[in-house]
């Protein structure tokens, strides 16, 4: 077999106990000290660094950092006073007897140990210079790691591995699609998938067991931390299951990953479960940090008569914080500032004093009886702070309390850092209304199976009251995984489209392949997707998904790296039968 004439190690191989050999080394220069006459190089691969000694400057004539060469050269000891303990590679140099100049670089855009302090745009557009720096490429090497355990997880628990299309047809799923022209059949669209769901239902009619996939999903929606166009996950079904066998996968899947891969302390499993009623009630969200200790309460009842005109005819929500009433003023009022960046009117407090008494910006507009009340039942103590946010839509004064709760966990320092919580959010409603569209939307997934109390749809008024076989995974704030019962019930499936506005033909038409398939015998079946990105988020403490990817988007969707998305020419938009209208 021919010798590799570029290595015979990689720049994170070599220690004191090869001392003496005669090496081969390749890599990126990254950077090169003049000590008087002798010259030292950090070279550096895609596995780490190894310092480089040259005593005949002209083998470095013209050679610029980032430039990749090859180095021949003897394992020897450093001088005590150039020893680097921080890496596995500290203890030795190599004695360079020849160097070879394999490629050339110009200036870099920016230095490689900063890159992540870099404004994104020139990252991402750079992102093969990125990746470059250690800690990026420790994310990208981590993200092998953990889809290797999934993938033997997912063997080991007896799953059998498919890859589904990534060209298929458009769906009313939730998001807007990305749709790819086809030249063959003008005027008609591919889409690509924004999960496998039909797929993968459809190999449960197939007959399969248990499937999964690491499935590569695709959203036309705007980015943020949490989300980004393109996103993996862990998708997998599983034939005549419970619900709790599919929650108990996730639990094994979820905290098999974090302990394996993050020091912290995860949460022990069984997961606490909570309904989707209760996170709204005690979080102001459906998906908490359990992190936080604080709980949201009720004390609409408890203040039912106030004469205080923002509380009449109001959803009153509570937030009690113990032994905070001694801060200063200062401090209230940026939790006031908050409250009014987030859209809120206002927020009230009070403070309960050593001598019994109340103390705050409303205090002066409770009756004494309101007063008694409030401390007997939200159990005050002396130096606790009472907050209050209130509104008149009830799904308003949640989502505001859960982000003034966010906030002061936050502020107050009541989040551990070292914990990863995990829970388990069930019971979701089958449909929510949206204020904005002024009509009801499906509130999970529309081929969830509402529980069988809940099935006939034409007796409830308000379709929120029903209740489907749904959930998701939450971890310290984010939404981790969704998973369901599926309904089989094609009639069912159809009233539920119709009931938040899709015509019955539309709906047999749109989803031929499943409604067809059931037809001919299709055993109860249900799973769940994990997010990958999101996981890796979780365990590497990265502020966003794009941190995690790859080869990812900027925050606007444009990836300036490959230019796209880019304008087709002319001949292109031609074979694809599509013209583009200018806007006026």
């Amino acid at each position: 077999m021919e010798a590799n004439k570029y290595r015979t190690h990689t720049c994170n191989e070599l220690t004191i106990d090869d001392l003496g050999k005669e090496v081969v080394l390749s890599g990126f220069v990254g950077s090169i000290r003049d000590h008087g006459g002798v010259l030292f190089v950090d070279l550096r691969d895609g596995e780490g660094v190894t310092q480089v000694v040259v005593h005949d400057e002209n083998l470095l004539k013209g050679v610029s950092k980032e430039s990749v060469i090859t180095v021949s050269g003897k394992v020897i000891k450093r001088d005590e006073e150039t020893i680097n303990e921080k890496i596995k590679t500290g203890l030795i140099e190599i004695e360079t007897k020849t160097l070879d100049v394999l490629s050339h670089a110009q200036n870099i855009p920016f230095e490689i140990e900063t890159s992540k302090e870099v404004k994104e745009e020139t990252r991402l557009k750079y992102r093969y210079i990125d990746m470059r720096n250690s800690k990026v490429s420790k994310n990208i090497k981590l993200r092998s790691d953990v889809l290797h355990f999934l993938r033997n997880k997912m063997y080991d628990l007896g799953f059998t591995e498919v890859q589904t299309p990534i060209l298929t047809a458009s769906s009313p799923e939730g998001a807007r699609d990305f749709v790819v022209p086809s030249r063959i059949f003008k005027g008609k669209f591919y889409a690509l998938p924004q999960a496998p769901q039909i797929y993968k239902q459809l190999l449960m009619v197939g007959g399969l067991n248990k499937y999964f996939q690491v499935a590569p999903c695709f959203r036309d929606e705007d980015a943020r931390k949490d989300r980004t166009l393109e996103f993996y996950q862990l998708d997998f079904e599983m034939s005549f299951p419970t619900e709790e066998d599919i929650i108990s996968v996730g639990e094994d899947v979820f905290y098999d990953v974090f302990s394996k891969f993050s020091d912290k302390k995860v949460s022990p499993k069984p997961f606490r479960q909570i309904a989707y009623k209760d996170a709204m009630d005690m979080y102001g969200t459906d998906k908490p940090d359990l992190r936080n200790p604080l709980i949201i309460k009720d004390a609409s009842e408890t203040l039912l008569h106030t004469t205080f005109k923002p509380f009449a005819n109001s959803t009153i929500k509570v937030i009690v914080v113990d032994e905070i009433g001694t801060k200063p003023n200062s401090w209230f009022n940026e939790i006031v500032d908050f409250a009014s960046s987030i859209g809120m009117p206002g927020i009230g407090y009070i403070t309960l004093m050593e001598d019994g008494t109340l103390k705050g910006p409303i205090d002066k507009f409770l009756s004494e009886e309101e007063r008694a009340n409030l401390i007997k039942e939200f159990d005050m103590k002396t130096n606790s702070v009472m907050f209050f946010i209130a509104n008149k839509n009830k799904k308003v004064a949640q989502k505001f309390a859960g982000q003034i709760r966010d906030e002061l966990g936050r502020k107050i320092g009541l989040i551990d850092e070292n914990k990863i919580e995990l829970c388990i959010i069930k019971d979701f409603p089958m449909f929510e209304y949206d204020e904005k569209e002024k009509k009801y939307e499906f509130c999970h997934n529309p081929f969830s199976k509402p529980y069988d109390e809940y099935k006939d749809y034409d007796k409830f008024d308000d379709l929120e009251e029903i209740i489907a076989h749904q959930f998701d995974f939450v971890c310290n704030g984010f939404e981790m995984a969704s998973g369901a019962i599926r309904n089989t019930d094609l009639d069912l499936i159809t009233k539920g489209f119709v009931k938040i506005g899709y015509p019955e033909e539309v709906i047999e038409k749109r989803f031929n392949s499943m409604f067809t398939a059931f037809k001919y015998g299709v055993p109860p079946h249900g799973g769940m997707a994990p997010g990958i990105d999101r996981i890796l988020m979780i365990i590497l403490d990265e502020p966003n998904l794009r941190e995690v990817q790859t080869f990812p988007t900027s925050s606007t969707g444009q990836d300036q790296m490959m230019g796209s998305p880019s304008v087709l020419d002319p001949k292109q938009l031609e074979e694809l039968g599509i013209k583009i209208v200018e806007e006026e």
